[in-house]
């Protein structure tokens, strides 16, 4: 048993009065300041956190109704704009600036009385696998402290899994909520394209960019799910919610999963690949009807990935040019020497590496070549995955190839880094939802297993994978 109990516990305590909010934030911060040293967190918001524990106090204390995550602390990744510190995503180029406005998924939940206590640590610009491409540290795995947690949400994998609070918000733009998860052993949750506003979160790759929650329980990522789904007048992408995603257990026997062959096998670790093939075992015994799917198109997905993410991390990284915020070289001659100084300064090693692919395959001559041949293998795999769920209700396979590496082992190798995400890039260039929930150890590193569901089917997706964590207990 942790220091937290479940997220809807904690907030039917703190509404009774019988826990205060300003107790709950104290603990958080101080189990932050206790295990600084896995360099989890960038900066607290500690004041700012306070004040509203102690609002949400004397509301409770005059009777009135606060929210369903009344008084629960929280942490977010620092590409979300928040009040009361820096934004910087993790980037030199950042550095300084502080938000304007708040994400809608940070208001959303505070309007439900969730208190953000801290800024967790990612890849520079969210490009990366494992959080050595932060400009600031590098975050240590909390079961290993020499190894990486994955990334780039893993700050916010590793703030969990040390307690140093109930839930913290991810981005997954290829795997980057899922992989942390699986690495870290926490459940990552990766809603459908829309589900979640954007709005406030600056952008990787708009067209696979999702907004989820890192938690240590599938029920704790549906509560916070719940609060934050729906749409938004900010984000033209934003789509309809159901009416609930909090998971109701139901038999599950029956049920259809679709092992994916592309997913088994060859480049596994065993260790991982025994993991997941006990948990199918487990699975069967429950009267889970498990086949096996082929995806054909699967093995090009990565491919896709690396050609359409980096034109679009090159589009979007085009406005931090050092003329209206964040870092600015101020000794330039001229204009055109202020833009390439203050980004050749400001910008780290992958985000230049990414501008310099994307710009190439969007540029007269390879556009055809590259970006349009990969949006037409995107066509059809999500034809592919359309095809397959009519036959199946969820497909599964292993969150990653492989447990958590060492640190330094594959940063000067940016294809096996890249490998990393050869198991969750499809959901994000598909636009399905995804969960990785831990499955066991192999050689005492946490193995996550990763369920897929059709577009708009979260709701049964964490029904399901609220049944599946219970049958690997």
């Amino acid at each position: 048993m942790g220091v937290w109990q479940p997220i809807a516990e904690i907030a039917e305590k703190v509404q009774s009065g019988e826990l205060k909010a300003l107790e709950l934030v104290e603990k958080s911060l101080g189990i932050i300041t206790e295990k600084q040293d896995y360099q989890a967190v960038i900066t607290t918001i500690e004041n700012r956190a306070k004040a509203r524990a102690q609002a949400i106090d004397e509301q409770v204390a005059k009777g009135q109704k606060v929210g369903q995550l009344a008084g629960v602390p929280f942490i977010a990744k620092d590409n979300f704009l928040v009040f009361g510190a820096e934004t910087t995503a993790a980037s030199n180029i950042l550095k300084g600036f502080e938000a304007p406005y708040q994400a809608t998924a940070i208001e959303k939940l505070e309007a439900e009385g969730a208190i953000c206590i801290a800024k967790a640590n990612l890849d520079a610009f969210a490009h990366g696998s494992s959080t050595e491409n932060s400009d600031f540290m590098t975050t240590h795995n909390p079961h290993d402290t020499s190894r990486v947690p994955g990334g780039s949400s893993g700050g916010s994998a590793a703030a969990v899994v040390l307690e140093m609070a109930p839930f913290a918000l991810g981005t997954d733009t290829g795997g980057s909520i899922r992989l942390p998860a699986s690495f870290t052993g926490s459940v990552g949750y990766k809603p459908t394209y829309g589900l979640v506003s954007r709005s406030g979160v600056i952008a990787m790759a708009s067209s696979t960019d999702v907004i989820g929650p890192l938690t240590m329980t599938v029920e704790d990522a549906a509560v916070v799910l719940d609060v934050m789904a729906g749409r938004d007048e900010l984000d033209s992408t934003t789509i309809e919610r159901e009416k609930s995603y909090l998971p109701v257990l139901s038999d599950i026997a029956g049920k259809k999963i679709g092992v994916v062959k592309e997913y088994m096998g060859e480049g596994i670790e065993p260790g991982v690949q025994q993991q997941v093939e006990n948990a199918i075992q487990k699975l069967r015994a429950t009267g889970v009807d498990v086949q096996e799917v082929s995806l054909p198109s699967l093995p090009l997905a990565l491919a896709v990935y690396y050609i359409i993410c980096p034109a679009e991390v090159s589009s979007n990284l085009s406005r931090y040019d050092g003329q209206r915020y964040g870092y600015s070289y101020t000794d330039a001659k001229d204009l055109e020497e202020s833009f390439s100084k203050t980004r050749s300064i400001g910008f780290g090693k992958e985000a230049k590496r990414r501008i310099m692919l994307g710009t190439y395959v969007l540029s007269s001559g390879y556009y055809d070549a590259y970006y349009k041949r990969a949006q037409t293998v995107r066509t059809k795999l999500i034809h592919e995955f359309e095809r397959a769920f009519s036959s199946v209700d969820f497909l599964l396979g292993p969150t990653a190839p492989t447990t958590a590496f060492k640190i330094g082992e594959n940063i000067d190798d940016p294809l096996k880094m890249y490998l990393t995400d050869i198991m969750t890039v499809a959901a994000n260039l598909v636009g399905a939802p995804a969960i990785s929930i831990p499955v066991g150890l192999s050689d005492g590193l946490p193995v996550g297993l990763q369920l897929i569901a059709e577009q708009g089917h979260d709701a049964a997706l964490l029904g399901f994978a609220k049944a599946t964590e219970g049958v690997m207990r």
